[in-house]
């Protein structure tokens, strides 16, 4: 009991010299020079400056006003009025004439059209009007004749068998035979008369499918070229060629061995040669 009493005081006193304080820090304030000015301690009353607070958060984003009415359209300008199109100029006044060239040199011209030909001239009395012959073929020198060599030959047979590679394959008719030539039909041979060089072809048909058919070109004794038909094929056509270079003397010729097929009408063996170049 007597403990609270005490403490009942204790609050009371120090209530009072907070009155007390209060009453003199915050007493009269001065007046504006017509009232009387106010009795405050300056030295135990005013004390230092406090700490500034802390800024309050910002506020909320207000709401986004209206949108304002567009204004009305602008009026179009109206477009100006095309220009009228000037007159023409006149014209300038002629220059001078320039001077000559110099003469060029005389051209040579193309010959003129033939003429027609002229009506034949009257017949004398006793005269008489031939007809004219053809135009004759220019000459040969004895040289240039040696120089032409050229032939072709045919079988005009029948059909020929032969068991040797060795049998030489005749022919019966010459389709061209130059006049500096030198062909045995009976062997088939040809002999060279003019040294150079020579193209040489030939072409023999087999005889059905009895057997096989060769065909050597041959130069002196020599194999130059061979044609090949098997026993299996029917009537097969076959060839060669080759480009020889002879001398005075030298022959040429076809050998075969087997059946070839030959025919009066038809023709199909043939031997050719003619000369390129002379030496």
């Amino acid at each position: 009991m007597k403990i609270c009493v005490a403490t009942i005081l204790s609050i009371a006193l120090l209530l009072g010299n907070s009155v007390k304080l209060r009453a003199s820090v915050t007493g009269p304030v001065p007046s504006d020079g017509d009232g009387h000015a106010s009795q405050v301690c300056q030295q135990c009353c005013q004390g230092p400056a406090a700490i500034p607070g802390i800024p309050g958060l910002p506020g909320p984003v207000g709401p986004i006003g209206p949108y304002g009415q567009p204004g009305s359209k602008g009026d179009k300008g109206e477009l100006g009025h095309k220009g009228e199109i000037g007159q023409i100029g006149p014209v300038g006044e002629r220059g001078a004439a320039g001077n000559n060239g110099s003469k060029g040199d005389g051209g040579i011209g193309l010959p003129g059209k033939v003429g027609p030909r002229g009506t034949p001239g009257l017949v004398g009395a006793t005269g008489k009007s031939g007809v004219k012959g053809q135009k004759g073929e220019p000459g040969e020198s004895p040289a240039d004749s040696n120089l032409r060599v050229a032939f072709t030959v045919v079988r005009t047979s029948s059909s020929v068998t032969s068991s040797s590679h060795d049998t030489r394959l005749p022919f019966q008719q010459t389709t061209t035979l130059l006049s500096g030539t030198t062909f045995d039909l009976e062997t088939g041979t040809f002999t060279c008369s003019v040294p150079g060089t020579y193209a040489f072809t030939f072409s023999v048909c087999k005889y059905h499918s009895t057997s096989d058919l060769w065909v050597h070109l041959r130069e002196n004794s020599d194999w130059v070229v061979t044609a090949h038909g098997d026993h299996a094929s029917d009537n097969d056509q076959l060839s060669g060629s080759a480009v020889l270079v002879l001398q005075r003397g030298d022959t040429v010729y076809l050998t075969m061995q087997g059946k070839a097929w030959s025919h009066p009408t038809f023709r199909s063996a043939s031997f050719s040669g003619f000369l390129l170049y002379p030496e």
